[in-house]
């Protein structure tokens, strides 16, 4: 699996011309979301991260994430299993308006690109404690690789 580096202008680029691709009526190629669900499910990674008033889960829980799936989530070389189960926060099942979805993502990401690498160094993770850099690029660009190659973009 290639990681591309979230934090560069190119990547944003690449990232924003796949996300142009898809349209409101856009199919997946597995799962159950629609595109406006994915794209919503997409930003709660992002909302977490910016968000200081975001709930986080019990310190037990955390210590079970962190220990059970951060490298999982954050390495650079294993790509997420088709239909794998998420958190409940990451659950959408309400339905969402494409555009409005897919310019809060659009946002999110250039905001990652804009703050750069310095500020996710050892940033807290809501879920995995302190994280590097690298393993925020990983989970951001990992999670979004992955459901834009579900809706085939």
């Amino acid at each position: 699996m290639t990681i591309l580096n979230i934090f560069d202008p190119k990547t944003t680029e690449l990232l924003t011309e796949r996300m142009n691709k898809l349209t409101a009526q856009t199919m997946p190629q597995w799962g159950k979301m629609t595109v406006g669900q994915m794209l919503a499910h997409c930003s709660v990674a992002y909302d977490q991260a910016f968000d200081p008033n975001t709930k986080r889960p019990p310190m037990p829980i955390r210590f079970l994430l962190k220990l059970l799936l951060k490298r999982k989530l954050t390495d650079a070389t294993t790509p997420y299993k088709k239909n794998s189960g998420t958190a409940p926060a990451f659950l959408i099942t309400d339905a969402r308006e494409f555009e409005k979805e897919k310019v809060k993502l659009l946002g999110h990401i250039q905001k990652v690109e804009k703050l750069g690498e310095n500020y996710f160094e050892n940033k807290e993770a809501i879920s995995f404690g302190k994280m590097t850099a690298d393993e925020w690029n990983n989970l951001f660009y990992k999670h979004l690789d992955h459901h834009l190659t579900q809706f085939g973009v």
